[in-house]
């Protein structure tokens, strides 16, 4: 942010800015369009796609900007962003190509639709922002190559948990130490709630019941942990990772790991349940020197050998626009893969399954995630969560239990299928 917010300033005084199309409008990219029109100077939202054009005429209402412009084809867009009105449209696809656009940023969650817009957005030599965990713990370790290849940045966003485990995990190795312990801080998990049982709190909060299921049951820390371990080369102890109840403060955490396990296995990622401070992040990490860990001791991080570092909150929208600068001001990754995938998310059964069933979708009713090695994804043929959804099994399946690849006949035809055979081709195992 340093650097940032001066670099975003004198874009501002040059009147050059950043500008930005987000895909997707529902409760997080209100929320960031409210943070860049309102709070971001040398940035501008200069187009808004969403599946229902109401959407993205409200996102932009809630922001405070002028009325936006219904645009259909390139030539509109090119005029309204010309002229600084905003604009909204129904075609993704649209702004991805758009000469206007620096930065697209993905709100939807959405792993098939995530894909084809952001290649789409590489083609046309933009940089993505994603705040698609889903896709990027499915395809990440791809997409960053396709990325790289097309000259432009693919980054998950600050904000996001992993955004903000990387940026820890960053300065905590600037300073010499060996982070050995990613982690994620979490008030609930319970791999059995569902739209339903999760509707009033969705309700409350002006939030869709699937994506706050995700949340609960343990899918979204399984593909935010996941999103860390592949941007760091880490792994999991065990499938699902740790998960411990802890009720304490994750300073107390430094005795619970045992450091030649951790190096051993190049670090882990892991979460704990209703520790202090939550909802936040932490890492783990060593140092070998005695005159290191003398300073550490003597500022109060105890004496070894692992030392906790944390962040006692994520902002989620209110961050992202330092990812987006990042990428456009400085071609700058706040978290992505550097390399082959390390850690999948796998599907789990609900509930018990029947043959015929055709799966529900991410945070649903019949299907969780848990995070597991990419070797033995690969190697036992699991079921990768991100392409799960629409597939029909053909044969039942009893709670609890992983689907592997044998149990389901997937959609013909689709982009998420494909991407995962090329990224199987690009980092055999």
């Amino acid at each position: 942010m340093i650097l940032v917010d001066r670099a975003l300033d004198q874009r501002q005084r040059d009147g050059r800015p950043v500008r930005v199309a987000m895909i997707g409008a529902g409760f997080m990219g209100r929320g960031v369009a409210l943070q860049i029109v309102q709070r971001t100077p040398g940035m501008d939202l200069v187009a808004i796609s969403n599946r229902h054009l109401a959407g993205a005429r409200r996102a932009y209402a809630e922001a405070g900007a002028p009325e936006p412009v219904v645009v259909q084809d390139a030539a509109s867009l090119s005029r309204a962003i010309a002229s600084g009105q905003p604009a909204i449209t129904e075609d993704a696809l649209l702004l991805c190509a758009a000469d206007g656009v620096d930065v697209v940023v993905d709100v939807t969650g959405a792993v098939q639709f995530g894909a084809e817009v952001t290649l789409a957005a590489f083609a046309a030599g933009k940089h993505v922002v994603t705040l698609n965990a889903e896709l990027d713990g499915t395809v990440g370790p791809l997409l960053r190559t396709l990325a790289d290849e097309a000259g432009v940045v693919f980054t998950g966003a600050s904000g996001d948990q992993p955004g903000v485990q990387a940026d820890l995990v960053r300065f905590v190795s600037s300073m010499g130490l060996e982070p050995l312990v990613c982690g994620n801080i979490k008030g609930l998990q319970d791999e059995h709630r569902n739209p339903t049982t999760q509707e009033g709190f969705a309700r409350r909060w002006g939030q869709d019941p699937y994506m706050v299921t995700s949340f609960a049951d343990g899918t979204k820390v399984s593909f935010e942990q996941a999103v860390v371990a592949n941007a760091f080369g880490m792994t999991v102890e065990r499938r699902g990772m740790r998960g411990a109840t802890h009720d304490g403060h994750v300073d107390e955490l430094v005795t619970a790991y045992d450091v030649d396990r951790l190096r051993e296995l190049g670090g882990v990622v892991d979460y704990v349940v209703g520790s202090r401070p939550g909802p936040g992040v932490f890492v783990l990490a060593t140092i070998a020197d005695a005159p290191s860990r003398h300073y550490l001791e003597l500022y109060k991080l105890g004496s070894g050998p692992l030392y906790s570092f944390y962040t006692p909150y994520h902002l989620c929208h209110f961050e992202v626009p330092h990812a987006i600068a990042r990428a456009a001001l400085f071609d700058d990754a706040v978290v992505a893969a550097a390399g082959p995938p390390r850690v999948e998310v796998v599907a789990t059964a609900k509930r018990g399954l029947a043959a015929g069933d055709v799966l529900d979708g991410l945070g649903g009713y019949d299907t969780y995630g848990v995070a597991e090695t990419a070797a033995a994804t690969r190697g036992e043929r699991l079921l990768p969560l991100g392409v799960a959804a629409g597939a029909r099994l053909v044969r039942d399946v009893p709670q609890d239990q992983v689907l592997h690849d044998a149990d389901v006949e997937l959609p013909p035809g689709r982009l998420i299928d494909e991407l995962r055979r090329r990224q199987a081709d690009r980092f055999p195992v």
